[in-house]
């Protein structure tokens, strides 16, 4: 080789190196939703992208990528480069309930997914309508009594945290009861209201501007403590219902990602979700901002997957794949 050649192109090797550096620095970082665009999960990626984009020196973008309620987006993000150029934004139902209802599991979210950080809880609600006139949960269980021909329940849909807590009420009561799939909250509050369904268990954050304006009445919530955004509604526990049923989202990386990395980004997630502005936001639309590290969000799944295994298997509910 050339002498004048190889010295020129070993002056160049520091300025390659930098600016392949430059290059992963500025490499895109894409948080992918498996659901709509508009809704409260969606809002949340959209503000945690924009505030962590700085802290990482990352443009992030958010991609919903719909369909089989969750998968979709779930296998992209188990099928990406361990890069840190792809994370997954997704409730934790989706992560533990989808492995147990599947004849044949798409995912192993403990050896396909590397976890980053919980990010939010949310609650559900009981609704009742005008057709069921009553003031409270023991109310709610005499009027079922007395009604044994009219207890169909609405849920948003099958295989999901509503669908399985309507099974163990059912169980618990000891009262037959008739579930009704849907398509989201917004069309079983309108049959709730229309009185084409005696009630339904829906995310509270959807029932709450019914409950406010008297269309419907929330009669308890799915969680531990009363909520923040209806603290006059006591908790189903307090009703004699050993449910606690609140469901969260969380942040994953695919199995094999830098550890480095996720510490980082986990330490990005929970400081944007720290700053006032972010929590004023999401409080607004009933998200509970949390942040937390991925040894709490691994606890967090176990300790639901450890409740609900029963209880969906009990049903024998499967989607066959």
């Amino acid at each position: 080789m050339d002498r004048r050649k190889f010295i020129a192109g070993c002056v160049g090797l520091p300025l390659l190196a930098q600016a392949g550096e430059v290059r992963a620095q500025a490499a895109l970082s894409k948080i992918i939703f498996p659901f709509a665009a508009g809704a409260g999960g969606d809002t949340l990626c959209r503000l945690i992208a924009q505030e962590m984009a700085p802290t990482l020196q990352r443009t992030i973008v958010v991609e919903n990528r719909t369909g089989g309620d969750g998968l979709i987006g779930i296998k992209a993000v188990k099928g990406a480069s361990p890069d840190g150029s792809v994370v997954l934004v997704t409730t934790g139902p989706t992560m533990y309930l989808l492995p147990m209802v599947e004849t044949t599991p798409s995912f192993d979210t403990a050896k396909d997914f590397m976890p980053v950080s919980l990010l939010a809880r949310f609650e559900f609600a009981l609704v009742v309508g005008p057709a069921m006139d009553v003031a409270d949960f023991k109310g709610f269980v005499a009027w079922l009594k007395a009604h044994p021909d009219k207890t169909s329940f609405g849920v948003p849909s099958n295989g999901t945290i509503p669908h399985f807590a309507g099974s163990k009420l059912e169980k618990d009561l000891g009262i037959p009861l008739t579930r009704v799939p849907y398509r989201g909250s917004a069309p079983v509050l309108n049959d709730i209201i229309g009185g084409h369904i005696s009630f339904g268990i829906v995310t509270l954050a959807d029932a709450l501007p019914q409950h406010r304006a008297k269309s419907v009445k929330i009669i308890g919530v799915s969680s531990a403590q009363r909520s923040p955004f209806a603290p006059d509604v006591p908790t189903l526990k307090e009703d004699g219902i050993n449910l606690v049923a609140d469901a969260w989202y969380g942040m994953w990386l695919p199995a094999g990602s830098p550890p480095e990395f996720a510490n980082r980004l986990g330490v990005a997630a929970s400081a944007a979700l720290a700053k006032p502005e972010v929590k004023e936001k999401l409080t607004a639309i009933g998200l509970i901002p949390v942040g937390s590290s991925a040894e709490e969000l691994s606890k967090e799944l176990a300790a639901n997957t450890a409740f609900w295994q029963p209880i969906v298997k009990e049903t024998g509910y499967k989607i066959e794949n």
